[in-house]
């Protein structure tokens, strides 16, 4: 019997507000434990917790990038269960009336089709604690650091519209990206400002049926997620055909053995209305203020790419995808650099430049209006591709002008025919061999030759010439 999956995500994501939802402790989990901390974050009777208006329209901005409807009403809930890490009994979460319903992300499936993935609603929820367990001598011990409690996180439900890793996967680079450009979170799950937990069951390929679902926690990575959900689906099938019953249940993810192991039994506990946080109502014309505030979206972008600047589908979705990357392609256009050669540069040598140096784009001392006048100084054949590489690692180490450096370093292009011309005759009273290859059909012979001139110029000089008057003489000899 042949099996399809079907596939749905919740995905935990944390607000970059500078304090935490229901209190004004700093939302900073990374600090030594426990300093970040007050009655209401620790859970003391009688603490009344005050919602963040910050955190709020951090979250309705997300749900709008998402394409999501923001309700006109919503509210919290105390979604109760006992575990150390919540001492107070229950988590403030909206499981009744959420925030937003609805929205969706639009990916490319494996056969390169356009497919709709649907949320079906975002709600806002608290933070819990973190748990850290050491050993202390030989004896287990477990300790809580309230640095993370009430933390804000929005939690994204989707649709089972998923049926394959693939699908998760693009969905979750999509996701990080829209969520990035809105600016409501860094979207790290290294970091675990970003963390995922998938829901998975197998059904006879070709029917509607909904089967017995597990859920999997503990991936860290989007690699991980794929890995994770292939495994399950593997699992389950095999599961299935030898006539076990696949059981509701919550497992995690080994990276290390590539498994899913048992974690616990599935639990929800009760969620009741909460007494102490207003109702959140929202006019149609504070919506539409939060929506006005949208940037421009990576699709959106993507799209105009194509059509101002005459980029694929593909070069324009890569630059949108990451706005800083975007915004910085942008810039050098507006420098007066061409678009294919801004693009091509921006992609193949500054951004891997960056991410070698551990930098970030936007704080990189090569700022576009400095990148942008090497790339004009290549374009005017000031200095050709092999210089300009060599310039650009002098621009991260030294605050001078692309100019300065080029006339410091002796990169200027050699371009003078006469000199040219000189080391041509050179070169080929050096190589007879190469001469007969080309003659004989060899092509390769040519990019040997001008690679000769190259060398026994210092690669300084200008590649168009060489080959214009290399082919000249080949013809003539």
């Amino acid at each position: 019997m042949e099996f399809e999956a079907v596939i749905g995500l919740e995905i935990h994501i944390e607000l970059n507000c500078a304090t935490k939802l229901f209190c004004d402790c700093p939302n900073n989990p990374g600090d030594e434990p426990n300093v970040n901390t007050c009655p209401v974050c620790l859970w003391f009777p009688g603490a009344s917790p005050r919602l963040s208006r910050a955190a709020l329209e951090k979250a309705a901005l997300l749900c709008l990038g998402l394409n999501a409807e923001i309700q006109p009403v919503s509210a919290f809930d105390q979604k109760v269960y006992y575990y150390p890490d919540l001492p107070k009994g229950y988590q403030l979460s909206q499981a009744h009336l959420p925030l937003s319903r609805g929205g969706w992300i639009d990916i490319t499936d494996e056969d390169g089709r356009a497919k709709r993935l649907r949320v079906h609603h975002i709600h806002m929820e608290e933070d819990v604690a973190k748990l850290v367990h050491e050993m202390e001598g030989r004896k287990p011990v477990s300790l809580v650091d309230f640095n993370r409690a009430g933390a804000p996180l929005v939690e994204i439900v989707t649709q089972p519209d998923f049926r394959s890793p693939h699908h998760a996967m693009e969905f979750l680079k999509a996701l990080r990206s829209q969520v990035r450009n809105v600016g409501s979170s860094e979207c790290s799950m290294e970091n675990g400002t970003m963390r995922v937990d998938a829901n998975i069951s197998i059904r006879p390929k070709g029917t509607s049926q909904m089967n017995t679902k597990v859920e999997v926690k503990n991936m860290n990575s989007v690699r991980h997620v794929g890995d994770a959900i292939a495994y399950e689906i593997s699992r389950q099938s095999a599961a299935v055909q030898a006539g076990e019953k696949i059981v509701l249940h919550t497992r995690l993810w080994d990276p290390e053995k590539k498994v899913t192991t048992p974690m616990r039994a599935k639990f929800e506990g009760p969620c009741v209305p909460d007494p102490c946080v207003p109702v959140i109502k929202l006019s149609g014309a504070e919506i539409e203020a939060l929506r006005a505030r949208l940037p421009e979206m990576p699709a959106v972008r993507a799209e105009r790419f194509v059509k101002q600047y005459g980029l694929s589908a593909e070069e324009a979705s890569y630059l949108s995808t990451d706005a800083e990357v975007a915004v910085y392609f942008e810039n050098l256009i507006k420098e007066g650099v061409a678009a294919r050669t801004a693009m091509h540069w921006l992609t193949t040598q500054l951004i891997p430049a960056v991410k070698d140096k551990r930098q970030e784009l936007t704080q990189t001392s090569v700022t576009p209006a400095r990148f942008a006048a090497l790339l004009k100084m290549l374009a005017c054949d000031e200095i050709n591709a092999n210089a300009a590489r060599e310039v650009l690692t002098h621009l991260f180490d030294s605050e001078e002008s692309p100019e300065v450096i080029v006339r410091a370093k002796g990169f200027k292009q050699v371009s003078d025919r006469g000199e040219i011309d000189s080391l041509i005759d050179k070169v080929l009273g050096e190589q007879p061999a190469a001469i007969d290859d080309f003659k004989n059909g060899q092509g390769k012979a040519l990019g040997f030759l001008i690679g000769q001139v190259m060398q026994a110029s210092g690669g300084k000089a200008n590649p168009k010439i060489i080959r214009e008057v290399l082919a000249k003489k080949l013809g003539s000899a």
